[in-house]
């Protein structure tokens, strides 16, 4: 399997893993919240079912947020090939190699790690549009893109 592919298929199985755990999150504040029962207290189960909506809610903003990463994940074309950085490009760089498609951190495909980031990211934003070669600092470090694939 080609190592672009490899690396879109690992970042598809982030969001796969994400999304079940947070529809897992959802599933257990809603029991939780189901389960409170009125104590003499008296606030007290009011509270405890606002505190689970509240993790809802969370998790629901999470789970749209998820489903805003698979739509750019699946706007990538991973057989493209470019000289300059787009989505889908594999930069290697003196400071690591990064896959552009979706924040999804660390990613070990043929043995390196690659780190999966957003070209909206920071690091993505300076890659964005550059060829090999080129020169850019970053959080203190001197970057130079040794390929661009």
């Amino acid at each position: 399997m080609k190592l672009k592919q490899q690396l879109y298929l690992l970042c598809g199985e982030y969001i796969t893993n994400r999304e079940a755990e947070i529809k897992h999150a959802i599933a257990e504040a809603r029991e939780a919240a189901n389960n409170e029962t009125k104590s003499s207290a008296g606030d007290k189960y009011e509270t405890g079912r606002e505190t689970m909506q509240q993790e809802i809610d969370l998790n629901i903003t999470r789970l749209n947020e998820l489903g805003k990463l698979k739509l750019t994940l699946e706007r990538i074309i991973p057989e493209q090939v470019s000289s300059i950085v787009i989505p889908g490009s594999i930069v290697r760089t003196n400071n690591g190699s990064y896959y552009l498609a979706i924040g999804a951190g660390k990613l070990n495909a043929d043995g390196v790690t690659y780190y999966a980031i957003s070209i909206e990211s920071p690091i993505g934003e300076k890659l964005a549009g550059q060829k090999a070669g080129h020169k850019f600092d970053f959080n203190g470090r001197k970057y130079v893109i040794e390929s661009v694939s």
